[in-house]
């Protein structure tokens, strides 16, 4: 499929883009390139499979999340550069 130079201006547009003649000369045969390979996949036959996102059986392989003992509020807050009331004090953000 072939696209024209007004089609890759126009995507440009949506895109926001600002192409040169060269820009568009160049991204016309590449972005055709690339709708040809999307129609060469249309054309294989896909009837009697079932869709997959992936082509492997994946599982999750995260740990379990199990209750540990975590690290005490004062040496938690020792190396902070300020504290206030049991909590890290950084600068206002906004105003």
């Amino acid at each position: 499929m072939a696209l024209t130079s007004e089609e890759v201006l126009h995507i440009a547009r949506l895109a926001r883009i600002a192409l040169t003649e060269e820009d568009v000369r160049r991204f016309t045969a590449q972005l055709s390139g690339i709708l040809d390979h999307f129609t060469a996949l249309a054309a294989v036959d896909t009837a009697g499979l079932d869709p997959t996102a992936h082509p492997l059986p994946l599982s999750n392989v995260m740990r379990d999340d199990l209750v540990a003992p975590s690290l005490p509020q004062d040496l938690a807050l020792a190396n902070a550069p300020r504290t206030e009331d049991g909590y890290v004090r950084v600068r206002a953000v906004l105003e």
